[in-house]
């Protein structure tokens, strides 16, 4: 595909109609001023280094040059090119329980509305980190793989609700083994699992998952969100709540004892996320002590600057214009003579 980065440079192309009018009617002048001297046929001989056409050939060579002068500073572009740079940072997952535990208002607006504006400040604060997004209820899935792209990371935040996994339940060791699995092969960068639940676990191996992360050299840390107090789970599109088999309210808690042995475990920290910026600071200050490495990273820029193509081009254009003599060549001349002899 081909584009200008700078189009309104191309305005100057307008000015070249009106450059090759005024050089025509100096022309059509010139040749009239010649002819009130006499007749040109017969003036011609008394002029023989005089040129017809090498003023002209002259000014278009300029007069190209000017074009493309314009074409230049319009900055053309065609297809794409890419980059590697070195990033030294670190590789960070984050785990959220979309479970629908998550929607209990105990946190205003809703314990994963406040989770998601958690992970939004989070990415903010990241530096030539990697970050992934993990999702997960009863069973997890990979919502983002591992990027640098921290715009597409809040872009895949913004679409996170609980219908994304329609089994319910909060799977975290599958989430942290997921996690496990999903970060870069590349060794000797720092890797931390930051899982951001209500703690309510219903399935097992999860103590077991942070252990083999563990192993990896892989941290992993704990935001609490919720009450222990609890509150009850709202039904979407409705104003009533979810009741269990006997028809009673199900009042969902915060375990912080399930979320504080995940983090001890996992050699990680756990915070408690409340109206302050205390678990921002507390995950920030964990992601800052891991080891940074050295990390390369392909940047794709979508257009390759072709100027420079055009920049020969002109330079060409305006060497032979000055090789170009208004009159004949001498040197020419005697060669002429000298071969008729």
């Amino acid at each position: 595909m081909f584009r200008f980065e700078e189009p309104a440079y191309l305005y100057l192309l307008f000015v070249l109609p009106f450059l090759a009018a005024f050089y025509l009617y100096s022309n059509y002048r010139r040749r009239k001023a010649l002819r009130s001297f006499g007749d040109p046929v017969l003036m011609a001989p008394l002029m023989p280094n005089v040129s017809k056409y090498r003023p002209d050939v002259k000014f278009w060579l300029i007069f190209a040059a000017i074009a493309l002068f314009a074409v230049l500073l319009a900055r053309p572009q065609f297809g794409s090119k890419t980059e590697t740079v070195k990033r030294s940072g670190v590789e960070v997952i984050i785990a959220l329980d979309i479970s629908n535990s998550m929607l209990a208002q105990d946190a205003q607006p809703s314990r994963l509305d406040r989770a998601k504006r958690l992970i939004s400040r989070l990415v903010d604060q990241l530096n030539n980190d990697k970050i992934g997004l993990i999702v997960f209820a009863g069973d997890a899935f990979t919502q983002l793989p591992i990027t640098s792209d921290y715009i597409s990371a809040k872009m895949f935040l913004e679409s996170i609700n609980p219908s994304l996994i329609s089994k319910q339940g909060t799977a975290i060791g599958a989430a942290i083994n997921l996690a496990n699995r999903s970060f870069t092969p590349q060794e000797g960068v720092g890797r931390t699992i930051i899982v951001i639940t209500d703690g309510e676990n219903h399935e097992g191996g999860t103590i077991e998952a942070v252990k083999a992360a563990r192993e990896k050299g892989i941290q992993v840390s704990v935001v609490g969100v919720g009450t222990p107090e609890g509150a009850p789970i709202p039904i979407a599109g409705t104003n009533d709540f979810q009741k269990d088999n006997e028809g009673n309210v199900v009042v969902t808690r915060l375990n912080e004892t399930m979320c504080q042995e995940i983090a001890q475990e996992g050699q990680g920290v756990y915070a408690f996320l409340d109206n302050s910026n205390s678990a921002q600071r507390a995950i920030t200050g964990q992601i800052d002590n891991l080891a940074k490495s050295d990390v390369e990273t392909t940047i794709y820029t979508d257009y390759n600057e072709q100027f420079q193509a055009v920049a020969w081009l002109i330079l060409l254009l305006l060497l032979i214009e000055l090789l170009i003599l208004e009159c004949k060549n001498p040197l020419f001349k005697n060669i002429r003579l000298f071969t008729n002899k």
